[in-house]
């Protein structure tokens, strides 16, 4: 998973320092442990299996070299790709404490200046591809585990894709009431999840010791020069172990680098080698159980608590990345990649924790159509590759960026740093490109569409703004006229909000063509929204005076921050404006916009972008401003 679960309602961000108290550096860790590290903790239901499977082809016998082989490959993708580059580095390149592919993409933006297009691009392609792993991680993790019914009987097999969608529909269905309730047990559940991975590993190690062989990495070289187009095809599917890495990343401002590096160390990383090596020593002993070597680990006696923990496992994995999604939207939005949609807070104490509807029951549709057209966990590891490494490519590209312009590196050193890193990388997206028509189609099917409609969406909106700039009047000279020769004036103020400070509002122009009159203090109101995830206070507002009557004031927003006008107004207290919102009014533009035979667009991208428009939230509640203080004037624009 590429979470950026910025919204998972996870602690209050502990920052990077290491001068955390033990009690609260003992609940970050256990936080950590939950959030973070619930994807890659369910890799285990289907890495071995899936890529032990691929190593000795279809009808081929288990071989010691196979599995040996593929016990190593896993092990050091899990040191190279997961500790050291994530754990190690990556932490370390944080966006005032923030991590994720947005946050990365906006600090990389930040340092190259007006040369940052390239991570603009970078950055989208980023986001595109988490849309395809929101979708594919909660279907495959759940229908993995839930699978482990019919090793109990054959029986269960007709309910196990019944039973999936149901839970899936509850998933879904849930998260209009926040997860504030139930994150608290996440932690807990999880690592209760790893102790019962580590212990039947270990018992199966204790009775083949010889799998420890696999720690030589010579191994797993020697499979794929061996093998070639069938290691390189098996190198694909060991990359399932380390799904899930990029939320130890995109989880940085929740839980700080110390408690994520801690919970790795300590029992993640453990836990998850031990179980690995585990079911390599039981395919050893008996080839047969390949058929699903996770839960053939497990007595009959402990089967069906280790389906049910298993379910709860994949639950809290896939809880992860749906609350990312969230997340990811919502500072798409802020950073003008998307039109606005719909953000509820389900948490009076947690800001960071959302519910978007539309996300989210989009999501579940992509969920259910997944599940229903591949109906395995094995047909769905084919398809989940390809969104997660190429995410990876792109955060170990704009990584680049940060350690040379940000850490001041030299280029040859962070180029050396993070060469090893990007071929890994390439390797892997490569060796998932050839399971493109086995399901890979998928995730490349949905970043497309996803890049299309935020490519439509910034291309639209800024032919909008070019288009709507040339009819507007300036407004330094429009003030200076109104000061000299001002209408008839009514008590309050009037804000009116523009996205072009320095053009007269097309509010204020109908006010003043149609009622012919102006409150006697106005304000002309732009919400910009920067490359910080947040901003302090004290600079979130800039007050301009352009006349007696007339201010224009800037309210500054992080990207991982949801504006909130009368908030941010009044803290313009502070700078003498005597701000009253009950005797305040808000004017705002609402534009119907029709295609024009004229358009820069083509006519299928003119009309998906008035859809998108269309379909936006209306400003009001988005800024959260109280519906009984706007005024709305309404505006056609041909596009």
């Amino acid at each position: 998973m590429t979470s950026e679960a910025a919204s998972s309602g996870g602690p209050v961000p502990a920052g990077n320092g290491s001068a955390q108290r033990p009690t609260a550096l003992t609940a970050l860790v256990l936080g950590a442990v939950g959030v973070v590290y619930g994807d890659i903790g369910t890799s285990p239901l289907y890495a071995v299996r899936e890529s032990v499977n691929a190593a000795i082809g279809p009808g081929g016998a288990v071989t010691p070299g196979a599995v040996l082989g593929v016990l190593s490959l896993i092990l050091w993708s899990l040191i190279v790709v997961t500790t050291l580059k994530y754990v190690f580095i990556l932490l370390r390149a944080d966006n005032n404490g923030e991590g994720g592919t947005l946050a990365l993409m906006a600090l990389a933006q930040r340092a190259l200046g007006r040369s940052g297009g390239v991570m603009l691009v970078l950055g989208i392609a980023g986001a595109a591809l988490f849309y395809g792993d929101a979708m594919i991680t909660p279907a495959l993790s759940v229908l993995s585990a839930v699978e482990g019914l019919k090793i109990a009987t054959p029986a269960f097999e007709p309910y196990i894709l019944p039973l999936t969608v149901l839970i899936l529909i509850a998933l879904f269905s849930v998260q209009s009431r926040g997860t504030s309730a139930v994150s608290a047990f996440f932690g807990p559940v999880c690592v209760i999840w790893f102790l019962a991975l580590a212990a039947a590993g270990l018992f199966h190690i204790a009775g083949n010791p010889a799998v420890l062989l696999a720690f030589n990495p010579l191994y797993g070289l020697e499979f794929l020069v061996a093998n070639r187009l069938i290691g390189f095809v098996t190198l694909g599917l060991v990359f399932l172990a380390v799904t899930g890495s990029e939320a130890i990343y995109a989880d940085l401002g929740h839980f700080g680098r110390r408690p994520i590096q801690i919970a790795w160390v300590g029992l993640v990383l453990p836990a998850l080698v031990i179980n690995y090596f585990g079911q390599g020593a039981l395919l050893l002993a008996n080839p047969k159980t390949l058929e699903n070597p996770f839960f053939l680990m497990y007595p009959d006696w402990a089967l069906y608590p280790m389906v049910a923990l298993a379910a709860a496992a994949t639950v809290i994995a896939s809880q992860a990345v749906i609350t990312g999604a969230y997340s990811i939207t919502s500072q798409a939005i802020q950073l003008g990649l998307l039109p606005r949609f719909e953000i509820r807070h389900t948490s009076a104490a947690l800001f960071g924790q959302i519910y978007m509807p539309r996300v989210n029951w989009l999501l579940l549709a992509g969920v259910l159509l997944l599940v229903v057209l591949f109906r395995s966990s094995s047909a769905l590891a084919s398809a989940y590759g390809i969104a997660v490494t190429g995410t990876m490519v792109v955060t170990t590209s704009m990584a680049f960026v940060v350690i040379w312009k940000i850490w001041k590196w030299k280029p040859w050193a962070a180029a050396a740093l993070i060469a090893p890193f990007l071929a890994v990388d390439v390797t892997f997206l490569a060796a998932n490109l050839l399971k493109v028509h086995e399901g890979g189609w998928f995730t490349i099917m949905v970043a497309c569409l996803i890049m299309v409609v935020i490519g439509t969406w910034r291309r639209g909106s800024k032919l909008l703004f070019d288009k709507t700039r040339k009819t507007e009047v300036p407004l330094d000279p429009l003030v200076a006229t109104l000061e000299r020769k001002p209408p008839q004036r009514v008590p309050g103020t009037a804000v009116f909000l523009t996205g072009d400070p320095a053009s007269a509002p097309t509010a204020m122009m109908h006010s003043l063509k149609h009622y012919k009159v102006l409150h006697e203090q106005n304000v002309i109101l732009t919400i910009e929204t920067g490359s910080l995830p947040r901003v302090d206070a004290a600079d979130r507002v800039l007050i301009e005076p352009i006349g007696e009557t007339f201010s224009r004031v800037r309210l500054r927003f992080g990207f991982m921050e949801q504006p909130n006008v009368p908030k941010a107004l009044a803290i313009a207290r502070r700078h003498g404006w005597q701000f009253d919102i009950m005797s305040t009014s808000f004017f705002l533009s609402r534009r119907t916009l029709r295609p024009s035979a004229q358009s820069e667009m083509p006519r299928w991208q003119d009309r998906l972008f008035i859809g998108l428009a269309r379909s936006s939230s209306d400003a009001t509640s988005y800024f959260q401003i109280p519906t009984d203080r706007v005024v709305e004037v309404g505006t056609q624009v041909s596009i």
